[in-house]
């Protein structure tokens, strides 16, 4: 997109990895004013939160945090219940329209400020699986927003093209700091590690780093 560094854009930052990395490649192309992390009562919110403060911080643009106790109402899974860990089930870590959600608000901050673009951590690897990441879902979007926002927003996802270990070694080659992550579904707290290695989140995290060009890294991150 010509030009698009004179566009503004606010960033879906949830502390992840391919959050992260979006919002490292996007920032060279547009003027990132705003990153919204939302709480549906998630396990990991509280250190989801710390992690993308630290990354907003580093990156230099502002902090908000939008607050969805009633999505947690309708989430009965391991990514909001103690007692569920059963994170290889596709049902017990589905959110009902999460993403949906969470980039219609984003749209509405758009309208308001006069964002043109929302960031989005999309990949190809968990599109197979979920559909809220593929690229069909993200050009819906785009038609959607159309029509709902007067300013036309669009849904940027540098990463829809990439796999988890692309996406690793992007951040490899351009010095991103992976240190900063909080890709695990559960709380540190209770399980006494920042990644726990258990959940579906951590695997495709351990194993993109495994495969990667630096996979000593692992060490480092878990």
């Amino acid at each position: 997109m010509k030009n698009k560094k004179q566009k503004k854009a606010i960033i879906l930052l949830s502390g992840g990895l391919d959050s992260l990395i979006s919002l490292d490649i996007a920032k060279k192309e547009l003027d990132i004013e705003l990153a919204l992390v939302f709480n549906y009562g998630q396990k990991a919110f509280e250190e989801e939160k710390k992690a993308s403060i630290e990354i907003a911080k580093y990156y230099n643009i502002n902090h908000k945090v939008i607050e969805l106790p009633f999505l947690k109402e309708l989430s009965n899974n391991a990514l909001t219940d103690n007692g569920n860990n059963n994170f290889d089930d596709f049902n017990s870590v589905w959110i009902p329209n999460r993403n949906g959600l969470f980039l219609n608000i984003a749209a509405s901050f758009c309208d308001k400020y006069d964002y043109q673009y929302i960031i989005f951590g999309a990949n190809k690897e968990e599109a197979e699986l979920f559909l809220d990441n593929s690229k069909r879902f993200i050009e819906a979007s785009d038609k959607f927003f159309s029509y709902s926002t007067l300013n036309k927003v669009k849904v940027f996802a540098p990463c829809a093209e990439f796999d988890k270990i692309q996406i690793v070694n992007y951040a490899i080659d351009n010095n991103v700091p992976l240190k900063l992550l909080k890709s695990c579904y559960q709380n540190s707290k209770q399980t006494g590690k920042k990644h726990c290695l258990e959940c579906m989140s951590c695997k495709l995290l351990y194993n993109a780093i495994k495969n990667s060009k630096k996979p000593q890294l692992i060490k480092e991150i878990f």
